[in-house]
């Protein structure tokens, strides 16, 4: 069987931003202001990296372009603007392809968002993480719920109309009250998409090292229970399970990478996962790029290039790669994309699929490999039995 290469996305990573979050573990790093930015070098290390990939495309259009970081708001407009002229330069683009970038209000001044529409980006995803001043100084967020409104208004007034908004619940302190107002002033901003999730203490972090006082399991049901019925009300669909959208404005990124596509990774620290041709199936690798955003740099001029390491994905690890993925949307998948993605036939799973049934894991109708509303809440255990049998 002769599996079809699956769609391609890009991914940019912007590293730097003002400091640090104690709660953040991605690859960021506090660069203090925008004067000692190494714009122009940047640039042109990652134009080099995409070159650099360009094999790894096949000839397949993007479908979609992330932007995130750190703080991407932190580069110029103009910076944007050469950026996706190189892409566009060196790969076909999808004609209603989207592009998103990553941004905090407490880095936007006005007439930056005017910028960065005029560069092509057609999407924002702006962190707010919540409304109350408060709750910000315990994140460690450089910005005010007021700058957070006045970010919104200002992406409206530069022509945007798909903005996703970030916020997180089971805040330090946080009450279910405080949680459901965020929520409010969060809809009464009329976003299109809205990313709801639980702050989790993830190692290597400051809030890792020393916890801040979290809402007791049982503040944190409630939250989740109440937040669901009320985004639920005010019309936004659960897609995916720390995701909400209205209808038509789900983020076609974030659904490519839980589809199990393919997408390039360019800038410190990038991930990305590529497939090719293997006989008549596919080799799947992922790589990832160099770290840190000096030595990044560096490898603009190393023969060794911009790769920091790689690996294949076995064809025994496949099925519980595909199901890590899938298994995050609401809606699932067909049972039928269950062995176009991982060569598996379909005759293996069902012992697995009966199993998560009998548990409650998995949902009982059509020929759908679906998680359960609890299925949702308790996926390790949904995928510790499809590792273990499929």
């Amino acid at each position: 069987m002769s599996l079809a290469l699956p769609p391609l996305a890009l991914y940019v990573h912007v590293p730097w931003c003002v400091r640090k979050c104690p709660y953040c573990d991605f690859n960021s790093h506090g660069v203090g202001s925008r004067a000692s930015l190494p714009e122009e070098a940047y640039l042109a290390a990652l134009i080099a990296d995409l070159d650099a990939d360009l094999p790894l495309a096949a000839g397949r259009d993007l479908v979609s372009i992330f932007i995130g970081g750190g703080t991407p708001s932190l580069m110029s407009a103009d910076f944007y603007r050469r950026l996706l002229e190189a892409v566009s330069a060196r790969l076909p683009l999808a004609d209603d392809i989207e592009i998103t970038l990553e941004a905090n209000p407490g880095t936007v001044e006005r007439g930056r968002f005017a910028g960065y529409r005029d560069a092509g980006i057609n999407r924002l995803s702006i962190g707010i993480q919540s409304f109350q001043d408060a709750q910000l100084s315990a994140l460690g967020r450089i910005h005010s719920g007021d700058d957070a409104r006045s970010a919104v208004a200002e992406a409206r007034e530069a022509g945007f109309d798909n903005l996703n908004l970030d916020l997180m619940h089971g805040l330090p302190e946080q009450t279910p009250a405080l949680a459901l107002d965020d929520l409010e002033q969060a809809l009464a901003l009329s976003p299109e998409h809205l990313s709801w999730y639980q702050l989790t203490l993830e190692p290597n972090t400051e809030f890792h090292s020393h916890p801040p006082v979290l809402p007791e399991e049982e503040a944190l049901w409630n939250i989740q229970e109440l937040g669901h019925e009320r985004l639920e009300a005010a019309g936004f669909a659960r897609y995916e399970i720390s995701a909400y959208a209205l209808s038509g404005r789900r983020a076609r990124h974030n659904l490519n990478y839980w589809r199990f596509g393919d997408y390039l990774g360019i800038g410190a620290g990038a991930h990305g996962k590529l497939s090719a041709p293997d006989g008549d199936g596919l080799h799947i690798e992922r790589r990832w790029k160099t770290r840190q955003p000096e030595a990044y740099l560096r490898r603009h001029q190393d023969p060794r290039g911009f790769v920091a390491g790689r690996e294949p994905i076995a064809p025994d690890e496949l099925p519980l790669e595909f199901a890590m993925n899938a298994l995050r949307l609401v809606e699932g998948v067909p049972l039928t994309a269950w062995s176009a993605n991982t060569g598996r036939p379909l005759g293996r799973l069902r012992t697995s699929l009966e199993a998560a049934r009998k548990k409650g894991l998995l949902v009982e109708e059509g020929e759908r490999l679906q998680a359960s509303p609890q299925g949702l809440l308790f996926l390790n255990e949904l995928l510790a039995l499809i590792d273990e049998k499929g």
